[in-house]
């Protein structure tokens, strides 16, 4: 491979301009005493090959019998250099000739790169604007260089370098070669922070989007240092405190420095928290006539006493502007006014009725989208061309896409229209990848080794819809499921979806099996803020098979009934005070449905079950507290209830193995099926706290109590003819443990440690268990 030929060839085109400079600087010397003016009556190109003769005449500026003076022929030079078309230019006089001499950038041959090992030649392609049997320009390769180390140093490698390279081919042709040396990634051994008093050091480590280095360093991308995220950290760190009420946090200062070995950073944050305020008086006014500001005030949601946070009026301003919206009062703005009261620490807050610019939507223009369809980021917005302009609904609009998971990135940006009152909203998004292939393999107590492989797309077709398909295998069970979505049914605020799915299972500590398939249709809306209605439709067939000879006649009696079809409709209704973001510290999850079964089929009930979740962070937010209650009850309308149909458990109370718990037939010995009951309640109280380790480990501990049953039978005739030896009564069971909680690049685990403390003779405790931490 040859030299850097970039810079030589830098410095020759320099060095041309130059000596034609005094070239003519001497020529016009000597001919002082006649002119000072040239003047050609021809004008020759010499050395083009693909740019034509008038073109590069058309750059110099120069025409026939045109007077010109040296300085303007040195002007000539650098039009036609600043082309970028040429390596390199001369100009001579000879006579009444003025001869160009040009020499032509060559064209690339091919693009290689070398030396890169963690970023794949295919990955460096698609950032290089260079291209094969395109003419080389070596400011754009010194731009490609520039992004190659970008690209760089955004996966933590600040110290790669990139010397772009040309090797000379025939036919004025070149290979570009980009010659890398990647240097090693560069991570954060330290975060920490100066100035925090009402929180620590762990827990504001947990809102920065930067992690220091842990023990799964080579998988976690999060924990190199790159200067921009440091700048997101700030914003996060900014927003955390606003939101609990530090109206006047700043971020001093945020400082990366080398280690000494320079193989990693301390980065050190220096904060000033300041005081932390709450809602005084909460008043609303109005300046426009005819408009009641009591109206306004009976939607508004805020009392004194809580803590201030943006959200929270924000919130409040979107209440007040629908209203005001449905009351068809166009340009009508929300101004929130805040007061402070240094004396009690409290921000008064004005809530004033104003009338605003009257500014319309001329047009939504959206770029970058190259596989979503346009109608699915438009119909994030609740405004249309012609509609009265709202800055906040334009915001918000901003975050509902942002919220799709679509794309990378997506900025939205209002500007002038044609008029005064004309304002053009710009959408310009970056897509990504929104389709995923999972491939796995799973063990379980229970279940023993499994596989599992799915599809999910979640954004088919551009069109926002999600569909999905998976198969699991365990040792004695499997099943398998087809999804479809569509978020935006009949163009509105409205889900569609249809599920089928196949099971085959060996129920869990017993001596029978399960077969199941079902179809299902479902109509989601929200009916509030934090709430949401899920209308359902399921046809179903399942039934009982392989039963033990030994099993209770319970079960034989359900396994003589064979396939059994089901036919219910249903609602779900959920209320998540959580994802609103008014309350940093917790919030409240109520879930409650019902499905009726009797539209034709064989099975005819009424299915209730409801759950309520109240979480809480306390400690400065470094312990997390939660309490749930959950329950449910199959109410039979005709015939005896199957164990398809019951309720078992399992999961809900730890300490116990799956059907580990609930009634039974205690008459066959040896084989005391779990039979499920009708009915079940739970109640579950757990803390989650630091252990004192290094937070890179992303190791916590937990505790919790587990109290609940499961009763209730309709049919309680045993084994024994005549005999009544079924227990399904509403003992209760409860079990106590601690628990780890681990963050891996896999999911996140949880390992129970527990003991059954109130429990009857025949039920199956388990005293370890590990699994995947799920969210409610």
């Amino acid at each position: 491979m040859s030299r850097n030929i970039l810079r030589r060839i830098k410095r020759h085109s320099a060095i041309v301009s130059v000596s034609v400079i005094v070239s003519m600087a001497c020529l016009g010397a000597a001919s002082q005493a006649q002119a000072q003016t040239y003047q050609f009556s021809n004008v020759q190109v010499e050395g083009n090959q693909r740019v034509d003769a008038a073109t590069i005449m058309s750059y110099a500026g120069i025409g026939r019998g045109q007077a010109v003076s040296v300085g303007e022929l040195n002007d000539a030079v650098q039009r036609i250099n600043s082309a970028g078309l040429f390596e390199d230019v001369q100009i001579n006089p000879k006579g009444n000739t003025l001869v160009i001499t040009v020499r032509e950038f060559p064209t690339i041959n091919i693009i290689n790169f070398e030396g890169n090992k963690r970023l794949k030649d295919e990955a460096l392609a698609k950032i290089v604007k260079s291209q094969s049997r395109r003419v080389f320009s070596p400011a754009q390769a010194e731009a490609d260089a520039a992004e190659i180390i970008k690209a760089y140093q955004e996966s933590g490698r600040i110290a790669a370098t990139v010397d772009p390279k040309i090797i000379r081919r025939a036919d004025n042709r070149v290979d570009l070669v980009f010659d890398i040396r990647e240097g090693q990634v560069v991570e954060v051994e330290r975060l920490s922070f100066n100035g925090n008093r009402a929180f620590s050091d762990r827990r504001l480590r947990q809102v920065l989007a930067t992690k220091q280095a842990g023990i799964f360093r080579a998988f976690i991308q999060s924990d190199t240092f790159i200067a921009d995220r440091i700048e997101f950290d700030k914003q996060l760190l900014k927003d955390f405190y606003l939101a609990r009420g530090y109206v006047d946090f700043q971020v001093l200062d945020a400082v990366g420095e080398v280690t000494r070995e320079r193989d990693g950073f301390f980065v050190t944050f220096s904060v000033r928290e300041g005081q932390k305020f709450k809602i005084g008086n909460v008043t609303t006014v109005s300046e426009i006539d005819g408009v009641d500001a009591a109206e306004f005030e009976n939607v508004m949601k805020l009392r004194s006493g809580v803590t201030y946070s943006p959200t929270i009026i924000e919130n409040n301003i979107a209440r007040m502007e629908n209203l005001a919206l449905k009351k068809s009062l166009n340009f009508v703005t929300i101004e929130p006014r805040i007061t402070r009261n240094e004396r009690d620490m409290t921000l008064d807050v004005e809530f004033a009725i104003i009338r605003g610019q009257r500014v319309f939507v001329e047009r939504i223009d959206i770029e970058g989208n190259t596989t979503t369809m346009d109608e699915v980021i438009r119909r994030q917005f609740r405004a249309a061309e012609g509609d009265p302009f709202n800055p906040r609904e334009v915001s918000r609009a901003a975050e509902r896409i942002r919220a799709l998971g679509f794309f990378k990135d997506a900025k939205v940006e209002a500007e002038q229209g044609s008029a005064s009152d004309q304002v053009i909203v710009n959408v310009d998004v970056e897509e990504q990848p929104t389709g995923s292939l999972t491939l796995g393999a799973s063990y379980g107590a229970d279940s023993g080794i499994g596989f599992s492989g799915g599809f999910t797309e979640t954004n088919f077709l551009g069109r926002g819809q999600t569909v999905g398909a998976s198969i699991e295998t365990a040792a004695d069970s499997k099943s398998g499921g087809l999804t479809f979505i569509e978020p935006a049914f009949l163009g509105r605020d409205l889900s569609f979806s249809i599920g089928v799915d196949y099971a085959e299972s060996n129920y869990d500590n017993s001596f029978y099996n399960t077969r199941s398939a079902s179809i299902g249709f479902g109509l989601g809306f929200p009916v509030g803020e934090n709430s949401r209605l899920q209308l359902n439709y399921k046809l179903a067939e399942t039934a009982v098979r392989k039963v033990d000879p030994a099993s209770s006649q319970i079960l034989r009696n359900e396994e003589a009934l064979g396939g059994q079809f089901s036919s219910s409709l249903g609602y779900a209704f959920e209320y998540d005070s959580r994802k609103d973001g008014i309350n940093p510290l917790g919030g409240v999850l109520l879930r409650f449905s019902q499905d009726f079964a009797g539209l034709g089929g064989d099975s005819k009930y009424i299915k209730t079950e409801a759950l309520a979740l109240v979480e809480r962070r306390v400690l400065n937010e470094d312990v997390t507290l939660r309490a749930v209650a959950e329950g449910g009850m199959l109410h039979m309308i005709k015939g005896n209830s199957r164990v398809t149909e019951r309720f078992f458990a399992s999961g809900k109370i730890r300490g116990f193995e799956g059907n580990g718990l609930g009634p039974r037939d205690l008459d066959p010995l040896g084989n005391q099926d779990a039979l499920g009951g009708n009915m079940f309640a739970v109640a579950r109280l757990e803390a989650e706290f630091p252990i004192g380790l290094p937070d890179e480990y992303k190791i916590k501990g937990g505790a919790f109590v587990d109290v609940g049953s499961v009763w209730s039978l309709d049919n309680t005739n045993g084994g024994v003819a005549g005999g009544n030896t079924v227990d399904d009564g509403a003992k209760l069971r409860a079990a106590v443990g601690v628990s780890l909680f681990w963050e891996t690049p896999i999911g996140p685990l949880r390992f129970n440690f527990s003991r059954a403390v109130k429990k009857q003779t025949y039920d199956k405790e388990r005293k370890f268990d590990l699994t995947i931490s799920s969210q409610f």
